[in-house]
């Protein structure tokens, strides 16, 4: 088994072992008569310092730890889709199975993949004599209905191809290749390998991200886009909707892999995320939720290093899909509870606090997960471009932004969802406030939007942010002189500001029209907003009031408002039609008002 040592301290999650000469940093070590998964993250001399993933009660001096050799790894290979895991990848049905109890005994070692299923495994064409490296595609396996996994050569693989099996049903732990490396002989390969947690998977390149990743959120996809292959992060107080708003990104998102790790949060909210996502459709297939994602369940009641681990557990499992060249999102809720655990173990290591008590290295480490995200063309043949990215969501106490996570993490992300409790309160949903939120990607996914939507977007997209803008700067000459002060233009943006607030940012995750909008449906609802301040903007320049706009066409433009639960995504040409009868509407308004004008006079 390796070192073996002896404890000669026990720290809450942290174990100190003495003997342990030869160990190496981040080795994976066995703790106690009950072989409780550790990590060493500390050595001094022949001291190690060990983080366990499990429970430490009842350890005690002089209990052994034995060193494996390896570091903290997952297995990749087909099965990991639709399976519900802790923080260090173990299956939590196959446990409650060998257990026969609803709880997680310490100690106990159930394999990530399951060892007995078959698979039907169809050979890609390589032949022996190729020359095969790291990301070539052995075959094919399908996984799910929805996902077609690629058995890849292990990225530190490379030789000549001896011996590839034919198609036909196989267990992962069975050979299907037999590759013949320089220096190592001949080494069989399975359908399944391991890979440090840790340590990034390699590519071969980096792009930047231009395509996005549609979610059928309109203050989403619209104001605030992300792209596939991007970073973002959604801070916000508690009770602002920070985990309805994440569920719903993974279960609307376009991505074709989603991994959900539910990271240091209440019991109780990711009961409702393994309840729900079972029972879920696909929208863009109709299939099972669960044909295309993978659950991290590691709640705040289970051990604090495991939350910690739990954040390199999903991020790896992620780059393993993009190898094969999918658009993988990856769900973190809540990094603060992952720094928290950083904290709480950097203490235990008696390490110097920074700010607010986390470790000084908290910003190098947030650096380290979100550098993992992006768009890459993958190691291999065929070439295959791939991306993973990242949504992160962050509790700061209080709702303050200044606080270090959501500080340091405001530095290595390119979209800020800043969520707002004064709009959750007031059931705006969802609460993101669109003043002190941004996104990097407005600019870099504009053409995608041109080509496949409209190639007025940016323009209307930008106008209508200008007029949340000017109805931020308004509302504070409202509190002071009220309306009537205003200018007529003025007024009207207030007006059209509440039309873009309420039929357009607002949106409800529970309704079965107006939880999912299509890029199409997006654009009708923004161009229908935008055209009717253009048409109600010359009317006023000729004369109307916005006090006759309102009285004259105060049904029409709640019918626009209501195109969120009326309209189906298959029916957009009915918004066109609102459109029309509002824009005659306000030609009628200016022919009366000429009408009037030489009476007047």
């Amino acid at each position: 088994m390796g070192v073996k040592g002896r404890i000669i301290r026990v720290a809450g999650p942290l174990v100190v072992a003495e003997g342990m000469t030869g160990i190496q940093m981040y080795e994976m070590v066995e703790v106690g008569e009950e072989r409780l998964v550790g990590e060493v993250n500390r050595i001094v001399g022949d001291k190690a310092y060990i983080q366990v993933y499990e429970s430490t009660t009842g350890l005690k001096p002089g209990d052994p730890v034995y060193g494996t050799g390896s570091p903290l790894s997952v297995e990749l290979g087909p099965g990991l889709i639709g399976k519900i895991y802790d923080g260090i990848q173990r299956p939590l049905d196959a446990i409650r199975e060998v257990a026969k109890s609803i709880f997680i005994r310490r100690g106990i070692k159930v394999p990530a993949i399951d060892r007995s299923k078959k698979w039907h495994f169809k050979p890609s064409g390589l032949k022996p004599g190729d020359k095969v490296a790291g990301g070539d595609i052995l075959g094919e396996v399908p996984e799910t209905p929805l996902i077609t996994h690629k058995v890849l050569v292990p990225p530190e693989i490379h030789g000549v191809l001896k011996w590839v099996a034919g198609e036909g049903e196989y267990t992962v732990e069975d050979t299907i290749a037999v590759v013949e490396v320089p220096g190592k002989g001949d080494v069989e390969l399975k359908m399944y390998h391991r890979w440090p947690v840790r340590k990034p998977r390699p590519i071969r390149e980096k792009f930047e991200p231009v395509e996005p990743l549609l979610t059928g959120w309109r203050v989403v996809d619209t104001m605030f886009p992300i792209a596939k292959g991007g970073t973002a992060a959604i801070p916000g107080p508690f009770g602002s909707g920070k985990t309805v708003t994440l569920q719903s990104l993974a279960k609307w998102s376009a991505a074709r892999v989603v991994i959900y790790i539910g990271c240091g949060e209440r019991g109780n909210e990711m009961t409702d995320v393994l309840v729900t996502f079972p029972k879920l459709k696909d929208p863009w297939t109709g299939r099972p939720m669960m044909e295309r994602t993978i659950l991290i369940a590691n709640t705040s009641n289970m051990p604090v290093a495991a939350r910690e681990a739990s954040i390199y557990t999903g991020v790896t499992m992620a780059e393993y899909y993009r190898d094969m060249g999918y658009d993988v999102l990856l769900v973190a809720d809540s990094t603060s509870r992952w720094a928290e655990a950083l904290r709480e173990i950097a203490g235990r290591l008696e390490e110097m606090p920074a700010e607010e008590g986390y470790p000084s290295y908290l910003a190098s480490r947030l650096a380290e997960f979100y550098g993992r995200a992006g768009r890459v063309k993958t190691l291999g043949s065929p070439d295959r471009v791939g991306s993973v990215t990242i949504v992160g969501a962050v509790s700061p106490p209080g709702g303050d932004f200044t606080e270090p996570v959501t500080a340091n993490t405001k530095r290595f992300i390119r979209v800020f969802w800043a969520l707002d409790a004064r709009l959750a309160y007031s059931r705006h949903y969802p609460a993101i406030n669109w003043i002190m939120s941004y996104s990097a990607y407005v600019d870099t996914v504009a053409e995608w939007w041109h080509k496949n939507v409209s190639p007025k977007w940016k323009q209307y997209r930008d106008e209508a942010y200008d007029i949340l803008l000017r109805e931020d700067e308004l509302k504070e000459i409202v509190r002071l002189v009220g309306t009537e002060g205003l200018s007529e233009r003025d007024k009207l943006v207030l007006e059209v500001a509440r039309l873009i607030r309420e039929g357009f940012l607002q949106q409800n995750a529970f309704d079965p029209v107006d939880a999912f909008a299509t890029p199409q449906k997006q654009w009708k609802q923004l161009e229908a907003i935008i055209d009717f301040y253009h048409a109600a903007l010359d009317a006023v320049n000729k004369g109307v009031t916005v006090k006759q706009i309102r009285d004259s066409l105060a049904v029409l433009m709640r019918e626009l408002v209501m195109t969120r639960y009326k309209v189906p995504n298959d029916k957009v040409e009915e918004i066109d039609k609102i459109k029309q009868q509002l824009i005659e509407g306000l030609q009628k308004l200016v022919e009366g008002q000429r009408a009037v004008t030489p009476l007047a006079a």
